[in-house]
């Protein structure tokens, strides 16, 4: 997984001419970058085999950018249960072992995991389903609010 997150960090740096500013993880890539659905991690994650170049793959988890889903881990039975059905929906929404458009990419602040936008083959965005059936909430970055446990 490191050697994953390495060279995708060198793919998100430009390359350095003369005079040129160093890059940073953070800069977006526009692509489309095609990838190949691994598996559904939760309600706003999933793992991918992307392609940025030709006869080259990444294995690589993605956060579905401007949703945030219930934590499975929680300390709060209500918010796994909600975290579960978050991720159900997830795994409806995306086409089994099917073939995804990544674009916006950039990195995340965890290691390891990018953020982007996911569109599947027939042009939707399964973060907007989400946010629009329920499942998750907006997120833009920041502090999330504190989680609630309903008695």
């Amino acid at each position: 997984m490191v050697r994953s997150f390495i060279i995708l960090c060198l793919f998100l740096v430009s390359p350095l001419s003369a005079g040129a500013k160093t890059s940073t993880v953070r800069e977006t890539i526009a692509g489309p970058v095609s990838a190949e659905i691994i598996e559904v991690i939760d309600g706003d994650t999933i793992l991918v085999d992307a392609a940025p170049w030709p006869q080259q793959t990444i294995e690589v988890y993605v956060r579905l950018r401007g949703i945030d889903a219930p934590e499975l881990h929680s300390k709060c039975a209500a918010v796994r249960e909600e975290a579960e059905r978050a991720q159900a929906a997830l795994e409806e929404i995306m086409p089994a072992s099917g073939e995804v458009q990544l674009t916006k990419i950039s990195g995340d602040k965890y290691f390891g995991r990018i953020l982007a936008d996911v569109t599947i083959a027939d042009g939707r965005n399964p973060a907007d389903m989400l946010l629009s059936s329920g499942y998750a909430v907006s997120y833009h970055g920041g502090r999330k609010a504190p989680e609630l446990c309903p008695q």
